[in-house]
């Protein structure tokens, strides 16, 4: 599952990240741009993979061709 936080203040968002990471991020914008506000606005939840997810299908991909590889070459 992933979040993605919407300021009350203003149009700014975050990416969808996991929970935690949206969360930081959330924060760090009202620190930054709304100092003294309590960070408000709304979350947003999907099922979509968080920011980064794909890197473990990159990794599949390379350990397939490091298996395929030596295979392909016996011939």
């Amino acid at each position: 599952m992933s979040f993605r936080y919407w300021c009350g203040e203003c149009p700014h968002r975050t990416p969808w990240l996991r929970e935690a990471e949206a969360w930081r991020r959330h924060s760090a914008h009202y620190t930054a741009e709304h100092p003294r506000i309590t960070p408000g606005g709304r979350i947003e939840t999907g099922d979509r993979a968080p920011e980064g997810g794909s890197a473990c299908l990159l990794v599949l991909i390379v350990l397939a061709l490091l298996l395929v590889l030596p295979a392909a070459c016996r011939w």
